[in-house]
């Protein structure tokens, strides 16, 4: 783990927050730990590409914020706690964790879906995300005595998505986890919510743009806003709900989709 630098914002969102990111080497996670730094947080960064790390913390560091990284892979149990663990290191405690690392598989039918692509997915976007869980509500328990956290969901796990069977249901199960960790851990003053981006202009998203330059119009047009959101939009929403500001929102699955699932 890397020596922190810089000082923390004052009167930000998250002033004082020891904050845990994953999958913040690009993206909707990136934008995140730029913003939750921003707003005041100490924040450690974790992923599996430890370049993409060390690049955002510089950033974060050059504009006089407080950052960390640890390389960990999301989908193996070992790793999510050595990050978690490091952080407790590092800062003595564990406020605010958003889980955001997440990846998909190529749109194909569900009959269509190689068996590897459904458990990478899964062992990622479902089974990652209750093992970061798992940890961070530890974490939270025996050092903060209290805390928040925000799950990446999104719009696919809202309705149906043809053509994206295992990371919808994945997603789907995520929501279920959210609500489940809310009403277990309310009455120890841990919140946990989720975020349901609608589509946005991630690196994953512009996989697709390159296979299909039309897409974006496509999805524009679909969405009352007309437009694709930017990762630093989506950010905003999680730093609200991991903030003291939402003190009374818990177990919510929140939509920041410009309106696509109205």
């Amino acid at each position: 783990m890397t020596e922190s630098s810089g000082t923390n914002a004052a009167h930000g969102l998250l002033e004082d927050k020891v904050a845990l990111v994953t999958g913040a080497g690009r993206g909707i996670g990136a934008a995140a730990a730029r913003l939750f730094a921003r707003e005041g947080a100490a924040v450690v960064l974790a992923s599996r590409t430890e370049s993409e790390l060390s690049a955002v913390v510089d950033e974060i560091r050059t504009a006089g914020g407080t950052a960390d990284y640890v390389v960990a892979d999301m989908a193996d149990e070992k790793g999510i706690q050595n990050a978690v663990d490091k952080v407790v290191e590092r800062h003595g405690r564990l406020d605010v964790a958003f889980n955001n690392a997440g990846v998909s598989a190529a749109p194909v039918p569900l009959a269509e879906v190689p068996g590897s692509d459904f458990d990478r997915v899964t062992s990622i976007d479902y089974k990652g995300v209750w093992l970061a869980m798992v940890a961070e509500i530890k974490a939270m328990r025996a050092t903060a005595g209290g805390g928040a956290i925000v799950n990446n969901s999104s719009t696919a796990g809202l309705r149906s998505s043809a053509r994206l069977g295992p990371y919808s249901a994945s997603k789907r199960a995520v929501n279920s986890l959210t609500e489940t960790a809310a009403v277990e851990y309310g009455p120890e003053g841990i919140r946990v919510n989720a975020i349901a981006p609608g589509t946005t202009m991630t690196a994953m998203f512009q996989q697709f743009v390159e296979e299909d330059p039309d897409i974006v119009e496509q999805f524009s047009a679909s969405t009352p806003l007309r437009r694709v959101a930017e990762p630093e939009e989506v950010a905003e929403a999680a730093a609200w709900l991991l903030s003291d500001r939402a003190s009374y929102v818990t177990g919510a699955v929140v939509p920041v989709d410009g309106g696509l699932t109205v």
